[in-house]
């Protein structure tokens, strides 16, 4: 294998003048972060410069990887399982990173919303779930530094320090061999999965609710944070709250407004009611867990809109400004970057339709236009998309609400988003923020001057640089010399 460090880097020991040289040295440092969401679970793995252990701006995604199955949350009851749904990346792991850096790897596993739930449900079967996935991790020869289930405002923050992070806005490396602050406003961070949506963002307003402030130090300079994470607000729990919403008084069948005409589907009614998100909504009588509901789209954006827009609540705000549900939120600031389920839809949303989306006007007319197409017409248009194309109405009424009445996002702050699934080639999302912090890579003070060349390097530029300073010197000396001479010479004639 080659490696950044060494063209031809080898694993193992070369003769060299006589003497042995381990080039094991050579490799870079790797860490492993398991994202386990709560749909499903991707790993990714990271790689520096093993110089620059406590160094900054030299973390790169070496790999990924995204197992078969769902979230480790949807495994409670069968625990075991749970673990044997991470083997198939943790395999690769074992092949993507060379063998004599194994023990030094470390492995982090960070749970997110689907966990929360079950945590929420369940306790019990939430530190079994996790217990086994700790199990499986340590069968396997890293570092194993144990699996957490991240609070909402961790999940948002992390994801704020790795948009910042890639986009270099907390430090860069000069040409000269010095890390740079390069003078750059941060960037808000917008995420949303399966069971939350996380708003992050640098504020000089007062945060009234002290519940989403954090305050960060890094590299010398603090940050003033706002984020606030929406348990239940997921992309699976939105639609899962949507149907409980509009069920309220069926029985056996019922239209559906967000799913396109021509798609219909059955399931039991106790798959709507069983989450912490929808159990409050479950019918007083006659409810069957085990009657099946049979549901057929009727594709009508309007009614959409005005169903989706109930399951939020903008009725009250006991600060002086909410976003909803009660939430203080100061008015949105500076460029924001989207990026989970919210790329995807943007996407789907110009490629579906041919509409920019750089504007709320546009959002609108965009959703408005996949609301209306039935099922067989998207298709045509998105045949990749067939296991969630009936979702994408939904889902784009749902980013319509959420960024234009409850964030607060207008004609002047929503240009300013910029959908992106990476960065160069680094995924985006909390997990490299979670490694950074968690590992010590992101120093809480500048860094001041840090060598681009090791000391040997060094030393032999510096002693080059005397020898063409002294050559020179030598050079005008003789120069000098040559001209009084020839001056003497003019005189004498």
């Amino acid at each position: 294998k080659q490696h950044s460090c060494c063209p031809k880097c080898i694993h193992n020991v070369i003769k060299a003048r006589g003497q042995a040289f381990n080039l094991v040295k050579c490799l870079p440092d790797y860490g492993i972060v398991l994202d386990a969401g709560s749909s499903h679970t991707a790993m990714y793995i990271y790689k520096w410069p093993a110089d620059k252990q406590n160094g900054t701006g030299v973390v790169t995604q070496h790999t990924e990887c995204h197992p078969k199955g769902g979230g480790i949350s949807s495994y409670a009851g069968q625990q075991r399982e749970a673990g044997r749904s991470l083997q198939s990346c943790l395999d690769q792991a074992t092949r993507d990173i060379p063998r004599a850096r194994h023990h030094l790897t470390p492995v982090y596993l960070g749970a997110t919303a689907g966990m929360r739930l079950l945590n929420i449900s369940s306790p019990v079967q939430s530190a079994q779930v996790l217990k086994e996935v700790g199990r499986t991790i340590q069968s396997y020869p890293f570092n194993y530094q144990g699996a957490a289930i991240l609070s909402g405002q961790e999940e948002g923050a992390y994801g704020w320090v790795t948009v910042n992070y890639l986009l270099e806005n907390f430090i860069k490396y000069g040409f000269v061999g010095h890390w740079l602050s390069p003078g750059r406003q941060t960037v808000g961070a917008l995420d949303f999965g399966g069971a939350s949506t996380q708003i992050t963002f640098v504020t000089k307003d007062e945060v009234e609710d002290k519940r989403d402030r954090m305050n960060l130090r890094l590299y010398g300079y603090d940050y003033s944070l706002y984020t606030h994470s929406f348990l239940c607000y997921g992309r699976d729990q939105v639609f899962k709250r949507l149907l409980a919403h509009l069920v309220t008084g069926h029985t056996g069948k019922m239209s559906h407004p967000c799913f396109p005409a021509g798609y219909n589907v059955t399931m039991k009614m106790g798959a709507l009611f069983d989450s912490p998100c929808t159990v409050g909504l479950t019918p007083n009588s006659g409810y069957n867990p085990q009657a099946a509901l049979s549901v057929e789209g009727s594709g009508d954006y309007d009614h959409c809109l005005g169903n989706m827009t109930e399951i939020f609540s903008f009725h009250s705000c006991p600060f002086s400004q909410c976003s909803f549900d009660k939430v203080f939120q100061p008015n949105v600031s500076g460029s924001f970057m989207a990026f989970s389920a919210f790329f995807y839809i943007h996407q789907f949303l110009q490629t579906t339709t041919g509409i920019l989306v750089a504007t709320p006007a546009q959002l609108e007319e965009a959703a408005r236009a996949v609301c209306n197409m039935s099922i067989n017409e998207m298709l045509v248009l998105a045949p990749d998309q067939e296991p969630r194309l009936q979702d994408f109405c939904a889902a784009s009424v749902f980013t319509k609400v959420l960024f234009t009445r409850g964030y607060g996002f207008d004609e002047i702050s929503f240009p300013r988003i910029s959908f992106q699934k990476k960065a160069g080639d680094t995924s985006v999302g909390w997990a490299l923020g979670y490694m950074l912090s968690l590992s010590s890579l992101l120093p809480g003070e500048s860094i001041g001057l840090r060598k681009a060349l090791k000391p040997g390097a060094w030393a032999a530029l510096l002693f080059l640089f005397a020898l063409l300073l002294t050559t020179a010197l030598m050079y005008v000396s003789l120069q000098a010399c040559r001209g009084k001479k020839k001056g003497s010479s003019d005189i004498a004639s």
